[in-house]
């Protein structure tokens, strides 16, 4: 594949759907008795979506398909026309710029909208210079540091789906679309958040290694419209041919990944946490402030050896290695250049000189650090830094495993135990308490209320906001 395919395939978001899964897909609408009078593919590729709709609709008037694509146009295009039915009109048009109340209408006709959205986000099309998505709005609405650090990313499908969600309020249609699982979450969120129509929603598990080549958790997301209902559920199948299936919905406007487990549990679901879990050391430089020892010597991410004080090394324990139960021991070693955010660094001038000329000597790598959070702070700034990162008891879990294993951790050779920011923990200066909360987060019940929250399939599926929602006072005199 050439540079520039590469790019139009990034661009597009291009996961053209076989013919096979499109059939698959429209043969579990029928079976749920779906039966439109207009079909709309918004990204109708090569046509297979059409096709399928075509076969498996009889009640179906008009079927319309839009591409973008012109290469892909034509094909669908060529399809059509060698189908020969009248039904189905396929044209050229932009999502972004399309005239949708051209096709959509205000008729009581009932909608089918299906199709394969675009699987990919604002800042992949960024990297590329790509053109194919909306104008640029945080519409989700985040706010300061949120924003800043990167959670006012999107999937460029979210933002068609929310489209295509209002197009489909206060009549009855239906929405069918492939996109990704937190993607589907994303748009439940958004109807409820907006207290939007909704008579039921479903999502259908897709094996994406088979249909797309792919390693994407996705499924197909249907949703059923009308203009009463307000019902903000979801039922979990695993696949498009399995019965069963598991129900995420809202809880006092959380989203719980298993409402039945976790409303047999939710008097321990704390409100205000008086133990805050928190994530690691974040430094944005992990080639001058991270080393290595071997054999006695300091090595640093450049490959290079550093001779410098002790004072603000502090042992390092990286997510894989909580995650792996190597926490007794380490090679790894972080500098600690303040105790608390927004700290002046200055005093490392006096108490280890060898420290500071070393930062001075490293500074062009600091100083070209991106993020916002450093602008306005001290010069060699770290952050997720407090008293309680030199506790001398941790328990601690790497947010990037799709496991609940808790570790307990103590000093390493006399200095308090550190962690990077894929890590969630939180501390103890007292021993007992600390063995004590750990056998209270290691029980069964403990684990039963978290797994209830927890979407394994994000990339990062355990997160403070979760492991806060613990009560583990209210837990403890359970396990009495």
């Amino acid at each position: 594949m050439t540079d520039t395919a590469h790019k139009i395939k990034i661009e597009y978001g291009d996961f053209q759907t076989p013919l096979e899964l499109a059939n698959k897909v429209c043969k579990k609408l029928v079976e749920l008795g779906i039966t439109p009078d207009i079909i709309v593919e918004p990204t109708c590729g090569v046509g297979n979506f059409l096709e399928a709709a075509l076969d498996s609709f009889q009640s179906a008037n008009k079927i319309w398909g839009v591409e973008i694509n012109l290469d892909y146009l034509n094909q669908a295009q060529a399809k059509a026309k060698f189908i020969n039915n009248k039904k189905i009109e396929i044209i050229y048009g932009n999502f972004f710029k399309f005239d949708w109340p051209s096709i959509i209408g205000k008729s009581n006709h009932k909608i089918l909208v299906i199709g394969n959205l675009p699987w990919v986000t604002n800042s992949q099309q960024g990297s590329i210079d790509g053109n194919n998505l909306p104008n640029k709005s945080n519409f989700q609405n985040y706010s300061g540091l949120d924003a800043i650090t990167g959670k006012s990313n999107f999937d460029i499908s979210e933002w068609m789906l929310i489209q295509v969600v209002q197009w489909l309020q206060k009549r009855e249609g239906y929405l069918a679309i492939l996109c990704k699982s937190s993607v589907a979450r994303k748009i439940l969120t958004y109807i409820s958040s907006q207290k939007l129509h909704l008579a039921s929603c479903a999502t259908y598990k897709i094996d994406t290694k088979k249909y797309f080549h792919a390693t994407v958790d996705a499924c197909l997301l249907l949703c059923n419209f009308d203009s009463n209902s307000q019902n903000y559920f979801c039922d979990v199948f695993s696949s498009l041919e399995t019965s069963n299936y598991y129900r995420i919905g809202y809880w006092n406007n959380v989203l719980v990944r298993d409402i039945i487990t976790f409303e047999k549990l939710q008097n321990l679901y704390d409100k205000k946490s008086k133990i805050k879990w928190r994530s690691g050391i974040k430094h944005d430089c992990a080639s001058v402030m991270e080393f290595r020892k071997i054999n006695n010597t300091l090595m640093n991410g450049l490959g290079e050896a550093v001779d410098i004080e002790e004072t603000y090394l502090f042992p390092l324990l990286k997510g894989s290695y909580v995650a792996q139960n190597k926490t007794k021991v380490t090679d790894r070693y972080v500098l600690v250049t303040q105790r608390f955010v927004g700290e002046s660094i200055e005093h490392i001038k006096n108490y280890a000189p060898k420290t500071w000329d070393y930062l001075e000597a490293y500074s062009q790598y600091l100083d070209k650090r991106k993020s916002k959070i450093y602008q306005d702070n001290p010069r060699f700034s770290i952050f997720g830094v407090g008293l309680y990162t030199f506790a001398p008891w941790k328990i601690a879990i790497c947010g990037l495993y799709k496991k609940l294993d808790f570790r307990l951790i103590g000093n390493i050779g006399e200095k308090p135990t550190v962690f990077d920011d894929t890590v969630y923990f939180i501390s103890f200066d007292d021993e007992k308490f600390a063995y004590k909360t750990f056998e209270i987060l290691t029980s069964s019940i403990a684990k039963d209320f978290y797994s209830s929250l927890i979407f394994w399939d994000e990339k990062r599926p355990i997160k403070s906001s979760i492991l806060n929602k613990l009560n583990l006072a209210a837990l403890a005199e359970v396990l009495i």
